[in-house]
């Protein structure tokens, strides 16, 4: 059997100098990318809803992942790797093919063009990731995550067949939220990370008490919860650019003043 090592950079070697692969944290990976897989050919299939929730499970098999790795401290450059290549099947191309099929097909070369552009940011967002994953670990994220984006698409599915939206209203809202999100991953607005709970272990019940309320609403209202959340989170990032961005020139303001 050979010896267990170190790296310089923290990574596990065997006695031939070869980075060791964990298992578990691959195995939610792998579950991550069957949801993907899934999703896309039931969007083939004609299976719209079912291709939504797929995606939404594989968010949640995404977001364990990170965590049980972080957890066994496991991590390594090899599940970085595979998690990114896994995230763009599920959260570039499933998502992707799932609003061209849905509501972009009668758009068509513009379409699939809009679909292409989703898929590609995603691409480019999950490289950006991984660049600046390599000099340090960000508290926040740079550009809207993809899952994120992903589910975003997935709930508005979702939301629309709850609300009975006509094909036109679901055809022109679904092409604005691709560019919209397209945008978003590749921009410098920052979103917030829940990488880092430890500042919170002071507030753990009231976050278990919060938790618990939310976990009733989705149960209760799945549809309509899974919507409002995304949608929070996904313009919590404008929001926040904005609000900083008038504090600067308030704080400028003042500054000036105090001199004169």
């Amino acid at each position: 059997m050979g010896i267990m090592k170190q790296n310089k950079s923290g990574h596990e070697e065997d006695g031939n100098g070869q980075r060791m692969i964990h298992p578990l944290p691959c195995l939610f990976t792998t579950a991550s990318l069957l949801s993907g897989f899934y999703a896309i050919i039931s969007a083939i299939n004609g299976n719209f809803l079912h291709a939504a929730v797929a995606i939404i499970v594989a968010g949640i098999f995404d977001g364990l992942d990170g965590r049980v790795a972080r957890m066994t401290k496991t991590t390594s450059t090899f599940g970085m790797e595979y998690d990114s290549l896994c995230d763009l099947v599920s959260f570039g191309v499933a998502p992707g093919l799932l609003a061209y099929l849905w509501a972009l097909e009668p758009y068509g070369r513009y379409g699939w063009l809009a679909a292409f552009l989703y898929v590609a940011t995603t691409a480019l967002r999950l490289a950006r990731f991984n660049s600046l994953a390599l000099d340090k670990s960000p508290k926040d994220f740079v550009g809207l995550p993809c899952p994120a984006a992903a589910g975003m698409i997935a709930t508005t599915v979702l939301f629309s067949r709850y609300l009975g939206a006509t094909e036109t209203v679901k055809h022109v809202s679904l092409l604005i939220l691709v560019y919209l999100l397209s945008y978003l991953m590749v921009s410098n607005i920052r979103y917030m990370s829940f990488k880092h709970p430890a500042a919170k272990r002071k507030k753990t019940f009231q976050v278990t008490v919060f938790m618990v309320l939310l976990l009733i609403l989705i149960a209760a209202e799945p549809h309509v919860t899974l919507f409002v959340l995304g949608l929070i989170y996904v313009l919590s990032g404008p929001f926040s650019a904005a609000y900083r961005t008038m504090h600067k020139v308030e704080e400028g303001s003042e500054e000036q003043e105090n001199t004169i």
